[in-house]
């Protein structure tokens, strides 16, 4: 008969192997803002520990640089409009977060996609700083926009134009 010392190491050694921690991670269907248009795309994020990683690719948009960014609200609708204006919960001047940080940038200013001749792009990048679902960096829930310009990293917001596409961060 096994002890109960026994017992309970055997129980503390199985919860040990069996309490795997999975990244948590979120998806992002991107469709056109106005009806005829052949712009979508989609984004995966997944928190790994240098930040948020996110990979995005897009197809049917004009050649040349897009901003991209994370806004506030969780909505598409009038237009890509709904989504309201760049996520910036530190109040920041408008810039590139991966460069100047948030005390320089929003929290959604991913800066520009490049797209090729064939109307595709793509984009990776690791966000340090960003969530999915904790602090006040949390994005889960908001809204990505493609827009039909480059972003020049102009005051207020960029400079980049109409809302071509959009989607909603929806957790896994």
């Amino acid at each position: 008969m096994k002890s109960v010392r026994s017992m309970m190491l055997t129980l503390v050694l199985a919860g040990s192997f069996t309490g795997t921690v999975f990244a948590k991670t979120a998806t992002v269907d991107i469709q056109p803002t106005k009806e005829g248009s052949s712009v979508s795309g989609s984004m995966r994020l997944e928190e790994v520990p240098e930040g948020l990683k996110i990979q995005a690719a897009v197809k049917g948009v004009s050649p040349g640089l897009h901003g991209f960014h994370i806004h506030e609200n969780g909505a598409c609708g009038e237009e890509g409009k709904a989504a309201g204006g760049h996520f910036n919960p530190d109040h920041a001047s408008h810039g590139f977060l991966l460069h100047d940080g948030f005390s320089f940038a929003h929290a959604g200013d991913l800066g520009n996609m490049n797209v090729d001749a064939d109307g595709t792009g793509a984009l990776e990048v690791t966000l340090p700083g960003l969530s999915l679902s904790t602090g006040e960096h949390n994005i889960a829930g908001k809204s990505v926009i493609l827009h039909e310009k480059e972003d020049d990293f102009g005051q207020p917001t960029g400079n980049a134009g109409g809302r071509i596409g959009c989607g909603i961060i929806t957790e896994e």
